[in-house]
C-alpha cells in the first residue's frame, strides 16, 4: 500500500469531472484518517446462496488494510471462507469510506499481536492475544476505495484504485 501512484484519485461514473487533475478530489490521508479512527464498521459478505449479509464490526487499519476479528463458525466467517471479496464501510454516513477488497485469513502471530494491541488501545478493552489466536483474524486488502464529504457532496466523491 506504500506505493502511491497505486493511488491515484479519479471519479468516473458520476457526473463529476474535475477541472484538472486532482481539483476537488480528497486525499488519500482523507480516506485513511477515517478509515482509522471510525469505532465501527460494516462488513458486507455474500452467503453461498448470493444473499447479502451486512453485520457491524470492530477494526483496525493499518498500511495493508482493515482488520477484524470474528468466531470461525460466524456467518462472516463461512460467507468469507467461500467468498472472499467483501465491502467494508466505515460508520459515519457524512464522511463515508466504502473499501472493495479481498478479505484474506491472518495466522502470523506477530501481526495477530499488533492488531491485539491496537483493538485495545481503541476499544479501551484488555483482551489477551489468545482470543485472536482462537478465533479468526482477517485484513481486507483494498482494491478500489470511494470517499466523499457531505459538505461537498458534488465536488469531493474520489475513487482510490489498487
Amino acid at each position: 500500500m506504500n506505493d502511491h501512484a497505486a493511488r491515484r484519485p479519479h471519479m468516473t461514473g458520476y457526473g463529476v469531472l474535475p477541472a484538472d487533475e486532482g481539483a476537488g478530489l480528497l486525499p488519500w490521508s482523507w480516506a485513511t484518517e477515517r478509515l482509522t479512527r471510525s469505532h465501527d464498521y460494516w462488513l458486507a459478505t455474500v452467503r453461498p446462496d448470493g444473499r447479502p449479509h451486512v453485520m457491524p464490526v470492530w477494526a483496525t487499519w493499518d498500511d495493508d488494510g482493515l482488520l477484524f476479528s470474528t468466531a470461525p463458525m460466524s456467518r462472516k466467517a463461512r460467507n468469507l471462507a467461500a467468498e472472499p471479496r467483501c465491502t467494508v464501510t466505515t460508520d459515519d454516513a457524512l464522511e463515508p469510506v466504502v473499501v472493495d477488497g479481498v478479505a484474506e485469513l491472518v495466522t502470523d502471530r506477530g501481526v495477530i499481536g499488533a492488531f491485539t494491541a491496537r483493538v485495545n488501545e481503541k476499544y479501551e478493552t484488555d483482551y489477551a492475544i489468545d482470543f485472536y489466536l482462537e478465533n479468526q483474524t482477517y485484513r481486507v486488502r483494498p482494491s478500489w476505495v470511494f470517499a466523499l464529504s457531505e459538505a461537498d457532496f458534488t465536488g469531493t466523491p474520489t475513487c482510490w484504485s489498487f
